[in-house]
């Protein structure tokens, strides 16, 4: 028997879902254009919202056919006094414009097909076929591996599980709870025995009645046992998942003086393109915010994007903390560390071959994947001290921009995904 499934779901007011998707996917190339180009004229904080974009109407004209009227067929043309039967007729060299939205100098006009795309759709097109380099087991936020945790105390278990202390305070409270009121009763019953003891009235029949019941109850509190397999608490362990990579991103950011605020934007275009990739993309990432002048300091995602401290340029200062914060929360033997730097390049004196030494001393060899952005086009200390690294170091990256518009390109130069086209 053949199963059909219809999809009855409401598209929304004078929408198709399926042919808006079907639409994306037939015109992917020139709508992930159109995204390009809208990258380049948003600022900084219009980049994750939705587009407008503008397809040339030929890039979405669709083949047809159609049937000839065939057969030879005389017609005549009044007025003609040039041309007889036979003769080649040139094509016209200018006019005849078929009409559309805008003038045109080549016979042909063309209305533009204007399409929204909404802020999902933009950012899925946006960071299409981008990965982190050398990512070990790349399904960072798909395949989960378990790990045993302590999930509080069960009644079932092996021997060496027993929580003994737990055990013990289980069965103190139990023997408290049933021997408390026969223990009241029985210093009742002992004072009260004593007191005829005292009197030496002879009643016998109560001294003995007294001590029976005595005897009965102290028989009865010797019956509690001091360990009940109901006291037994085992430590109980249950299995919850675990990410299977577990990756940080360094964000090293230069805010120096010489970083005026174009410069600092294109910087700031770039982290926040790069801030989006990963928590978009990525479940399981940290990210560490590290901004530098003469001094460096981890900061916030706030702080990092807004502050407006400048000052002198020592780049070591970075690299150095960098180092620490690696050593300290993120061996290298359960992390992926990668590391993004922004930096004009201009570095104070000789520290740009501290700086050179210190990455490939120790932190090239620790880090999966490190790229350096230069945010001006011509070359500064800092890009030749790391250009003597590029040729040494495989998963070490540097590329250059020098406008708005070069950052997205850039961007996905330095991290598009393993194997994807150019």
């Amino acid at each position: 028997m053949a199963l059909q499934i219809i999809d009855r779901r409401l598209a929304g007011k004078n929408k198709s879902v399926g042919n808006r998707e079907r639409f994306v996917r037939r015109y992917k190339e020139q709508i992930a254009e159109a995204v390009r180009r809208a990258v380049g004229q948003r600022d900084i904080r219009h980049i994750e919202q939705a587009e407008t974009i503008t397809i040339p109407k030929k890039d979405i004209r669709e083949p047809s056919f159609r049937h000839g009227q065939g057969g030879v067929r005389d017609s005549v043309h009044p007025g003609n006094t040039e041309h007889v039967r036979g003769d080649r007729i040139a094509r016209p060299q200018g006019g005849g414009g078929a009409g559309g939205s805008q003038a045109s100098d080549s016979g042909e006009g063309e209305d533009d097909f204007t399409f929204t795309l909404t802020k999902e759709e933009f950012m899925e097109l946006f960071f299409e076929d981008l990965a982190l380099p050398r990512l070990l087991r790349t399904q960072i936020a798909n395949t989960q591996q378990y790990k045993s945790r302590r999930a509080g105390y069960s009644h079932d278990g092996t021997p060496h599980n027993l929580a003994v202390v737990r055990t013990m305070r289980g069965a103190l409270g139990r023997r408290i709870a049933l021997t408390k009121a026969p223990h009241r009763e029985l210093a009742a019953l002992e004072a009260g025995l004593e007191a005829l003891l005292a009197d030496g009235d002879g009643a016998g029949e109560a001294i003995a009645e007294l001590e029976g019941r005595i005897g009965a109850l102290r028989n009865r509190i010797g019956k509690v046992a001091f360990l009940d397999p109901l006291d037994l608490r085992f430590r109980n362990r249950t299995r919850v998942p675990a990410p299977s990579t577990q990756a940080v991103m360094f964000c090293v950011m230069d805010v120096s003086g010489s970083m005026d605020e174009e410069r600092k934007d294109l910087a700031k275009r770039f982290f926040i393109l790069l801030y989006l990739f990963l928590t978009r993309h990525y479940e399981k990432i940290d990210i560490v915010f590290i901004r530098h002048h003469t001094q460096a300091a981890e900061v916030g995602e706030d702080e990092f994007f807004h502050s407006q401290e400048s000052g002198g340029t020592v780049v070591s200062s970075a690299l150095v903390l960098l180092e620490q914060i690696v050593s300290a929360r993120y061996p290298v033997a359960d992390w992926n560390v990668y590391v993004a730097q922004a930096s004009d390049g201009d570095n104070y004196g000789s520290d740009g071959a501290v700086c050179r030494n210190l990455l490939a001393d120790k932190i090239l060899p620790l880090v999966r994947y490190f790229a350096y952005v230069q945010v001006v086009e011509h070359e500064q200390n800092l890009w030749d001290e790391y250009s003597q690294l590029a040729a040494r170091f495989s998963h070490f990256a540097m590329r250059k921009v020098s406008g708005a518009g070069d950052i997205y390109p850039v961007f996905r130069d330095l991290f598009r995904k393993e194997g994807a086209g150019a």
